[in-house]
């Protein structure tokens, strides 16, 4: 049974290999010229080897730096929140101890998150998505730090769709020095091949493959290993062996794709692939203008063919001797004056590349008359240029990524105990990340912009504010805005201050209408003690 699997799993990697190949010299250029530092896709370096030998201009590199900075502080900022959670049953929201209770499941996923390796991980997947058009993720559970990613190099993974379009097929090929492969698997599982290396270099490399797949055939009434939604395969691609057969709850991969044509399969495309022809361009011309620019500082010389020539110092200060009276001297060869139609187009080409890294989008100058309103109006604007952007990243990238972080810690009880009456409540995720608020701060203007335009209304007839559910308007605003639900009353809290100070209210009005009626009583005491004097 485990041959006739590893036979599968082989001729499955092999397809997917193949359908991969058109990919890898693609990968291998933009690597080559925008990512030097992961530049060994279809080339084979060694560890340490000097990669750079091809540039000339490094704008690209500055620019994929710049966005990949951009979208991790935009999109999953450490210093602040980047994602709550809600109930999909909306009168639970109303609820104090179901929000508190959510409340503190945030905490605790946020507090994992910064134990784990996230935020160094995630950086490597934003970058890959922006140079590559495809970045792949591995979450696992981890005994010291509960969750632990690794994003795995593109010329690691071949990926594969559902009928959805989401990538739930990888298979990883990797190195794993032979030592640890015995102490992983254990050596009765083992070809002898592998042994035999172990035995003369434990630390020689060994080829492995690891399989993710959709489990079809599973036993739906099983909860082992091998029936779990997802298989987990480890292979020894030499002898086919398999190492060993497990399974997930749910998909541990994600693989965001920054652009996707609708043809194409498993990949995506990058700003690094549009950039690429004014990338290489502009390369070239910088090499030109570096050459052209050492001749102007240090020129061909004009040397006479004839008669006996001394050796020839061009060092700073050198002597050269000529014949008095005749021209037989060294001259330096006029190459033509300096042409700044080079500059103008090598300037061209790396405004290019930064628009299409969208540079213009992430660093809008602010001029010193700017005022508050053209800062938030050039803000929106940015937000929604790369909204496209945030959509795809939501889908493929975010809710896959928090949903396993969840489950991860459901499964590890990290979460206290949900309230009976919410205990098989359905969760959503609502991101909340400074790009998120930023697209919804139109929302919050137009409501605020209602609220001033009533006002004149209610100050000519106050029934036009019937028209406002205030408390509506607050809870919206204070959903919107993703304000924390430990610094925001409840209902009872809210129902309860009301009650207070209507009961004060009462109490002070019916003080001041007993003092109303003191002070008529003592202004009618006099004339009634003159009546009776009558």
């Amino acid at each position: 049974m485990a041959d006739e699997l590893g036979a599968d799993l082989m001729r499955r990697f092999q397809s997917l290999s193949t359908q991969r190949q058109v990919w890898e010299s693609h990968w291998q250029e933009i690597a080559d010229y925008v990512v030097p530092r992961k530049a060994d896709i279809t080339k084979k370096r060694t560890d340490g080897d000097k990669r750079t030998e091809l540039i000339f201009d490094s704008t690209a590199i500055h620019a994929a730096e710049l966005m990949s900075a951009s979208l991790h502080g935009m999109l999953t900022n450490a210093s602040t929140r980047w994602f709550s959670l809600r109930f999909r049953d909306r009168l639970l929201d109303q609820e104090d101890a179901a929000k508190e209770w959510l409340e503190s499941v945030e905490d605790d996923m946020y507090l994992a998150f910064a134990r784990s390796n996230f935020q160094e991980q995630i950086h490597e997947l934003y970058h890959d998505l922006i140079c590559f058009g495809t970045g792949v993720m591995f979450i696992e559970a981890d005994a010291d730090q509960q969750i632990r990613f690794s994003t795995k190099h593109c010329s690691e993974t071949y990926l594969s769709e559902d009928s959805n379009g989401r990538v739930d097929t990888v298979f990883r090929q990797f190195n794993m020095p032979a030592r640890a492969v015995i102490q992983r698997f254990g050596e009765e599982v083992l070809d002898n091949k592998i042994l035999n290396a172990a035995k003369k270099n434990p630390y020689e490399n060994i080829t492995l493959i690891h399989a993710v797949f959709p489990r079809d055939d599973r036993d739906t009434t099983r909860t082992d290993n091998k029936n779990m939604p997802f298989a987990s395969v480890y292979l020894d691609p030499g002898s086919r062996t398999v190492l060993s057969e497990s399974g997930f709850e749910e998909f541990p991969y994600v693989a965001p794709r920054f652009l996707k044509a609708s043809f194409e399969i498993g990949y995506g495309r990058s700003p690094a692939m549009t950039a690429l022809p004014d990338i290489k361009m502009l390369n070239k011309m910088s090499e030109v203008t570096i050459r052209a620019a050492q001749k102007q500082v240090d020129p061909p010389l004009m040397v006479p063919d004839d008669g006996f020539m001394l050796p020839i110092r061009t060092v700073p200060g050198g002597l050269n001797f000529y014949r008095s009276g005749t021209r037989d001297r060294l001259e330096p060869l006029n190459i033509g004056a300096n042409n700044p139609l080079g500059l103008n187009m090598e300037e061209q080409r790396r405004r290019a590349i930064e628009a299409a890294f969208y540079v213009d989008q992430l660093i809008m100058s602010q001029g010193p008359q700017m005022t508050a309103t053209e800062v938030v109006q050039r803000t929106e604007e940015k937000m929604r240029l790369l909204g496209p952007v945030l959509g795809r990243l939501q889908a493929e990238l975010l809710q896959p990524l928090i949903t396993r972080a969840y489950n991860l810690l459901v499964r590890q009880t990290a979460f206290n105990a949900a309230p009976d009456f919410m205990r098989d409540a359905d969760i959503e995720i609502e991101y909340v990340s400074p790009l998120a608020k930023a697209q919804r701060s139109g929302d919050i203007q137009s409501a605020l912009r209602m609220i001033e335009l009533f006002m004149p209304l209610s100050q000519i007839d106050p029934s036009a504010m019937d028209y406002i559910d205030i408390d509506g308007m607050a809870r919206y605003l204070l959903k919107t805005l993703s304000i924390p639900a430990s610094t925001i009353r409840g209902n009872f809290e809210v129902d309860q201050l009301r009650q207070e100070r209507q009961a004060a209210q009462e109490a002070a009005q019916a003080d001041q209408q007993t003092l109303q009626l003191m002070e008529a009583a003592g202004q009618a005491a006099p004339a009634y003690r003159a009546l009776e004097g009558q």
